[in-house]
């Protein structure tokens, strides 16, 4: 018994890699036996496949239509919109909106519930059957065969064995009945022998047929798979032929829906955050509205306010200005009492376009320019610079360049000089192109916006010079200023202040004399004579100004004249402010072009 067990090991051990004895080599071709390593494979294939895939159904297996299309998560969230649908106006635009959407999600879990019921069909249970049923049988078949052989193998051992021990008792003398006793024995083993070779034959024949059969069917178990994939894209197709349909219909019911009188209100939606040439092209406008709308408010009241740019608004008044900005722009006069609020808008502009105002494309250019020491070589560079920008960024700096220019000609009130403006203003009309890394980054936040402070600040210095002519503020006509604002020209700023400074209200106004009664009329007359305008944000104080008594008047200049102290030392406060910043920026700067001058050439 031993013997046997220890024989038997030895025949397992001999084993190939795939499970199949030497001995059964012999009883398959080179065909069959490539077709014999692809079983255990295919079978664990077959039901690793249809355990994920079983994995992914949402309904409940083999439940029929209505019961799976209940247990579906679109099912849940339909009756979901359909409840939330009775608590709101069947009317309104949500309540139809709702209500169609609702039946969609329904319509898409039918489609999904057929979807299953079909993989289920056609694909899952097919694959359980190859991997439970089908292919465990022909390994079954194959570990029978396997058995047999080793058996048969044991027993021809067996039967040589005695045959020589028979033959050997024989020629040495041995007794009769020894001798019959042998010989009955390899009778008896000869007679198990022949038996078990009839079972290894008609074991090996059914382990041969199921190869075959295994063979022939192998296309028709990859087409479980390619049928996966096609009923996968029905699916899809169907439901998206389904949403497509529902989809437009959609839409289609809720234009048709009467607009609020605020969306009627709102002809224009895209304002901040848009190309500056997608939002030109889509306004039909040479400036962009925020830039302009925001001139022409500050024009009219905010030249004279200090700190302007530089001193942050109120986060929920600069929202509510920038939404009224891009749905209806000629509603802006309740924001004409808050400048900083303005000029906050103008800047946030500026910073939410995709790409600066003065371009990607050209910031090498701006740098090359600004790092130039002779004044006269670095104007002409930035002149050169400023002919090759697109004809819209061109107009759009061209306009805001003039407009601050004349702001920084009421510098002794608003304490906004050129270096101030380009300080606060700088970084939203140039920033170098997105980099990687924490040294690019460094640079960008030290050496390019120095460089990006020094040209700004000489393109407002010398704004008459790049770009020369007289401009038109008020280029649209959506907008209404006084008259003496809607041109700058080249004449002197003792000239050209007096009109600005006249009109405009300003927090820390400086005393003037009251108007004289025939100026004041004619003033009168020519503003009853004049045309209606379009809603404005400026606010007229002139029919004000000429009713009031020369008492309040004298009262009025000395309350300026305590302002004007205060302004005075509030003045003195911000210049204090920004002393350390004046010397920083001047100290980098020099500290930059000594490096530059000591690499090599």
């Amino acid at each position: 018994m031993m013997k046997r067990q220890l024989h038997r090991m030895r025949q397992l051990a001999h084993t190939g890699s795939l499970g199949r004895t030497p001995e059964t080599a012999e009883f398959l071709g080179e065909d069959l036996q490539q077709v014999e390593q692809r079983l255990e494979p295919a079978k664990r294939a077959a039901h690793n496949v249809h355990k994920r895939l079983q994995a992914c159904l949402q309904g409940q297996s083999g439940a029929d239509m209505d019961k799976r299309v209940k247990k579906l998560p679109l099912m849940a969230l339909s009756t979901t919109m359909a409840e939330s649908f009775k608590e709101l106006d069947p009317d309104s635009s949500m309540g139809k909106a709702l209500e169609m959407s609702c039946a969609i999600q329904n319509q898409l879990a039918r489609i999904l519930a057929e979807f299953e019921m079909t993989l289920e069909r056609d694909v899952l249970q097919p694959l359980n059957r190859l991997s439970e049923e089908e292919l465990p049988a022909i390994l079954k078949h194959k570990k029978s065969l396997q058995k047999l052989v080793s058996d048969w193998n044991t027993l021809k051992s067996r039967l040589s064995q005695a045959a020589k021990n028979s033959g050997s008792g024989q020629g040495l003398g041995g007794g009769p009945g020894s001798y019959t006793t042998t010989a009955n024995k390899v009778e008896m083993l000869k007679d198990e022998e022949e038996e078990l070779k009839r079972k290894v034959e008609q074991c090996k024949d059914e382990y041969l047929a199921d190869l075959y059969h295994f063979a022939t069917k192998e296309d028709t178990y990859a087409n479980h798979f390619i049928h996966l994939m096609e009923i996968q894209a029905d699916y899809h197709r169907k439901s998206l032929s389904s949403l497509d349909t529902a989809l437009a219909e959609l839409r289609e019911n809720h234009s048709q829906t009467d607009p609020s009188p605020s969306m009627m209100a709102a002809p224009f939606s895209r304002v901040y955050g848009v190309p500056l040439g997608t939002h030109l092209r889509e306004l039909g406008r040479d400036i962009a509205l925020p830039i302009e709308a925001c001139v022409m408010m500050l024009l009219s009241e905010g030249m004279k306010e200090e700190g302007l740019f530089r001193l942050a608004a109120g986060a929920s008044v600069l929202k509510r200005l920038k939404q009224t900005m891009a749905s209806d722009p000629c509603s802006l006069q309740e924001f004409c009492s808050d400048p900083h609020a303005v000029a906050g808008a103008l800047k946030s502009y500026l910073r939410e376009l995709p790409e600066p105002l003065m371009t990607f494309d050209l910031y090498d250019d701006w740098m090359r320019a600004a790092s130039l020491k002779e004044p006269g070589a670095r104007l002409e560079a930035l002149q050169e610079v400023c002919s090759r920008l697109p004809r819209e960024n061109l107009s759009n700096l061209r306009y805001l360049m003039k407009f601050l220019a004349l702001l920084a000609e009421a510098q002794e009130v608003n304490k906004m000089t050129p270096s101030n403006i380009a300080i606060v203003l700088g970084p939203n009309l140039l920033w170098p192109p997105e980099k990687e890394g924490d040294l690019a980054q460094l640079d960008a936040a030290s050496v390019s916006s120095i460089q990006v402070v020094g040209m700004v600040e000489a393109l407002i210095q010398n704004a008459d010079t790049l770009f020369p002519g007289d401009i038109n503020f008020n280029v649209s006509g959506l907008f209404s200023a006084p008259a003496p604002q809607d041109k700058v020209s080249d004449r002197p700023a003792s000239e050209e202040l007096p009109s600005i400074a006249t009109p405009t209200p300003a927090p820390v106004p400086a005393p003037a004399p009251a108007p004289a009664p025939a100026s004041v009329a004619l003033k009168e007359r020519a503003e009853s004579e004049a045309p209606p305008r379009p809603a404005s944000p400026k606010v007229s104080r002139s029919s004000l100004e000429a009713a009031t008594p020369t008492e309040d008047m004298a009262r009025r200049s000395e309350l300026a004249g305590s302002r004007r102290k205060e302004g005075d030392a509030c003045s003195y406060r911000t210049f204090i402010f920004l002393l350390p910043t004046y010397f920083f920026v001047r100290l980098v700067n020099k500290l930059f072009w000594t490096k530059l001058e000591q690499l090599p050439k």
